[in-house]
């Protein structure tokens, strides 16, 4: 007998989904309002935000607005129609990229429309059945996806961790030397949930060892890391050493779209193999004029990465004084570690937002282990030391209400209403 396909779906809504009918619109899928920044609306009330990605403050720069605003003025927001292989390619696209290769010091660079997908797609173009993957097990969703296109083999080592790196470089060399394929090695160079630098330099110098090329997804450290800003392989002064980078505009430059960087040999090769832009429409001219100023911005002065740097070691700094667990991250992300339950952290994520104002990202199992919650915060350029300080209180606050299990008792009066 056929099961209904649907069946699966009704009896089992997932780890998270399960969760839908208490957490929908407030824990999940929040609409926050207002002009992005620092001070926006939740449901109505002032909030301070800790949970957008524009590191720069460039989403309302008044120069990005403008270049947004004149590129929608002159183009509209279809413009270029269809793939640029087709008929969506422009003198601003090839712009784009050859500022974008020149700032992360490669020879090349090509747009792609999404992040996600662009990332995806570039594992598949890169290796055959024949070819071996070896990449972090704490790796975003975007590369697990893109692994599970692979048609060949694949091993996760322990995040950052070295010995278990090179072990499975081990294994993978003799099995690329059986099938008669090569090695893709996937890392990133920051990674967004727990804040810390993948192990680049280590990674690089282990290519005297062991033949393998280096794909390197660096969304949180583009515009962050580095004397320049392109990213955590210039930060810990290997650049030279990643075979293909890529990074989003999603984070420091407060738009849509991605790019990917190597030499232009296998650039060339993946403009004509990568199937997520060979079947896509081009990436609009908003969103690549507006990236065109945002570049321009980034480069030619460093004010606004020293000012985000100002704030994450004020929060790091004083979180830190007060006793916080932040883990080892020795970036911007800023992880705050606390133990207790899913019921409990919702019950405090509700009282940060409704009674102390604070608007931050909570993340629990099974993207992190049982009986942990993280309260994930993005500083900005944008954010003020007062702004610091006002957490800073908060954080104490909450932190005795957990402690003192006033949480997990709020939190039992709510299963038993639900009841």
């Amino acid at each position: 007998m056929v099961k209904d396909l649907f069946e699966r779906i009704q009896n089992n809504k997932g780890p998270l989904g399960k969760w839908a009918s208490q957490a929908e619109g407030y824990f999940v899928f929040p609409k926050l309002e207002g002009e992005l920044g620092p001070r926006m609306k939740f449901q109505g009330k002032d909030i301070l935000n800790w949970s957008l990605n524009d590191y720069l403050g460039l989403a309302n720069h008044p120069e990005v607005r403008q270049a947004d605003t004149d590129a929608a003025i002159a183009y509209g927001a279809a413009y270029p129609m269809g793939a640029r292989m087709m008929s969506g390619h422009t003198n601003a696209h090839e712009q784009l990229e050859n500022e974008l290769a020149e700032f992360v010091q490669k020879e090349a660079a090509y747009l792609l429309n999404f992040g996600y997908q662009g990332i995806m797609s570039c594992i598949d173009a890169l290796v055959t059945k024949n070819d071996i993957i070896v990449y972090d097990v704490d790796a975003h969703a975007c590369i697990i996806d893109g692994v599970r296109l692979h048609m060949g083999k694949r091993f996760t080592y322990k995040h950052n961790d070295i010995e278990s790196m090179e072990k499975n470089l081990q294994r993978a060399t003799k099995m690329a030397t059986e099938t008669g394929g090569g090695i893709l090695f996937i890392t990133e160079g920051v990674f967004g949930m727990r804040g810390q630098q993948g192990k680049l330099k280590e990674i690089v110098e282990m290519k005297k060892k062991y033949n393998f090329r280096l794909l390197v997804d660096d969304a949180h450290g583009f515009g962050t890391l580095g004397k320049t800003g392109a990213g955590a392989g210039e930060e810990q002064g290997c650049q030279d050493g990643i075979d293909v980078y890529f990074s989003t505009f999603a984070k420091s430059m407060a738009s849509i779209g991605a790019f990917l960087a190597a030499d232009k040999d296998i650039i060339d090769y993946l403009k004509y193999n990568l199937r997520s832009q060979m079947f896509a429409k081009a990436l609009p001219m908003i969103q690549t004029v507006g990236a065109l100023k945002r570049l321009e911005l980034l480069r030619k002065s460093s004010e606004l990465k020293d000012k985000l740097w100002e704030n994450v070691n004020a929060l790091q700094g004083g979180l830190k004084t007060k006793g916080f667990n932040i883990g080892d991250t020795n970036t911007c992300v800023t992880p705050v570690y606390l133990e207790g339950s899913i019921p409990e952290a919702m019950v405090m994520v509700n009282d940060l937002r409704e009674n102390y104002g604070i608007f931050l990202s909570i993340v629990v199992y099974p993207v992190i282990p049982k009986g942990i919650i993280l309260l994930r915060m993005i500083p900005t350029a944008t954010h003020t030391l007062a702004d610091i300080e006002e957490t800073l209180t908060a954080f104490e606050a909450i932190r005795e209400k957990l402690v003192n299990g006033t949480y997990a008792k709020l939190a039992e009066q709510n299963v038993e209403n639900m009841a």
